[in-house]
């Protein structure tokens, strides 16, 4: 997703003598499928391991050469510089689900354009106006989970957070219905996506195989549903203030009104961010109050202090800070979004090595995160990390979760606010228990979340 420009930092290059350089070659490449096998087989150990070899390292995915980027400076350069777009493998795979003409997938003077339109609908005064939504679902979500003796953390975890994006930005126009299906929908295209990212071979994928015909029937219903969801709204007359009313009366540079390709992809845009993203974030946060008992009783006493013996409110949440420490610590440790890609448009130069025009450059979150020359005790899960005095300790870049430059997501605020709510009514409502079947290992898709997550919520 995107948001406001930024003046692009100047490129960082190598310090000693010579001209730039080819990075060295991942080790492990396979005949025909390069690299993209160890990507498939175990994507998150494989990359980790990248920075071993380098701040740049060239992979082989298929026949093409993709450089991967292991060091936070160098990404933020990336983010940040205008020889580099958004585009390659992890678009090219997204494509047949945001199109062309969506502010995720957008460049340019269009990219521009359309977070003109999205901005005010995550302007701090908007974002305190959802606050009633973002209450209501939580209360919901704590009544289900208190008549429930075992909930399925990534079906009520989906069910929520689409409600809340549908309800904050498009006004009540997805039903309880809908919102499953949307949330069954994402979840099989996500996981068919990574496959075809890292392992390309297109011809596959048009079989008439049962896991195409899967990913197609998901395909097709969650376009169906935007389309449902745009002409409902057409068919009511009705103009609340929201994101879909800016979107059907935005218009384009010539000041005609823009076509329904884009606002088709606006929607699928919002509904992915607001669905797959966060809701993988959730699912993560409901792992950590498992599998952090002491964190929970921590949190419950700060809501208490904070709220009272009244409902968590939605005024409540720039008040709990420890609460958006755990938010946060989650975000680093298990990204939802944990790979990238970009494109190079010229020939330049990045950490001292050469990448031509038309390279794909592709670089992890999740590696990023977990680097021990950034983060003290990497692998532990510390809240405190996040306190002003240490925070600032962090390497520049070495935390993104929301991107920078002018990819910054514009729902970074309206994420955090709602993420901290549900988290606060959740570990205060409940301590939570895996239940059998649980299985709390990274499911791998374009998006990371646990694989499945059954919980029994005991109420406190």
């Amino acid at each position: 997703m995107t948001v406001e420009s930024v003046e692009p930092e100047p490129q960082i290059y190598a310090k000693g003598p010579g001209a730039p350089h080819e990075p060295p070659l991942a080790e492990g490449g396979v005949v025909l499928l390069g690299h993209g096998w160890k990507l498939a087989r175990d994507p998150l150990a494989f990359l980790v391991r990248l920075r071993d070899r380098g701040e740049v390292v060239r992979l082989r995915l298929g026949p093409k050469t993709v450089y991967a980027v292991t060091a936070p400076e160098l990404t933020g350069a990336i983010a940040l510089s205008p020889d580099y777009i958004i585009a390659g493998p992890l678009w090219e795979s997204l494509e047949s689900l945001l199109g062309k003409e969506g502010v995720a997938t957008s460049n340019g003077p269009l990219h521009r354009r359309q977070r003109r339109v999205i901005q005010p609908a995550f302007r701090p005064g908007a974002i305190a106006a959802y606050g009633p939504v973002m209450e209501q679902e939580a209360a919901a979500l704590m009544a289900r989970w208190r008549a429930a003796g075992t909930i399925d953390a990534t079906t009520e975890a989906f069910r929520a957070v689409v409600r809340i994006a549908v309800g904050c930005l498009m006004h009540g126009s997805c039903t309880d219905a809908r919102a499953e299906r949307v949330s069954a929908a994402l979840t099989t295209l996500f996981r068919g996506m990574y496959q075809r990212m890292v392992v390309p071979l297109g011809p596959l994928y048009r079989l008439p195989l049962p896991a195409n015909r899967e990913f197609n029937r998901a395909l097709a219903d969650l376009h169906l549903l935007v389309d449902e969801i745009v002409a409902d709204r057409r068919a009511s007359g009705q103009k609340p203030d929201d994101l879909l009313t800016a979107l059907l009366a935005a218009t384009d540079e010539n000041g005609d009104p823009i076509g329904e390709q884009e606002i088709h992809d606006q929607v699928v845009a919002m509904l992915t961010a607001g669905g797959e993203s966060v809701g993988s974030v959730l699912i993560s946060l409901l792992l950590v109050l498992t599998e952090h008992p002491d964190l929970a009783d921590k949190i419950r006493a700060e809501v208490n202090t904070v709220a009272g013996e009244g409902p968590v409110a939605f005024e409540d949440v720039r008040k709990l800070t420890y609460t958006a420490n755990v938010v946060v610590e989650t975000m680093r440790l298990y990204p939802s979004v944990w790979i990238l890609t970009r494109r190079a448009v010229t020939d330049t130069e990045l950490g001292g090595y050469r990448i031509p025009a038309g390279a794909d450059i592709v670089y992890s979150p999740y590696a990023i995160q977990r680097d021990p020359r950034s983060f003290e005790r990497h692998e532990e899960f510390d809240p405190d990390r996040w306190l002003p005095g240490r925070s600032a300790e962090v390497p520049k870049y070495a935390m993104s979760p929301f991107s920078v430059g002018n990819r910054k997501c514009p729902a970074d605020h309206f994420s955090m606010a709602e993420l901290t709510l549900l988290t606060a009514a959740a570990a205060r409502a409940f301590a939570f228990e895996h239940a059998p079947g649980s299985d709390a290992r990274p499911r791998i898709g374009i998006t990371l979340r646990p694989r499945r997550l059954r919980l029994r919520p005991v109420p406190r």
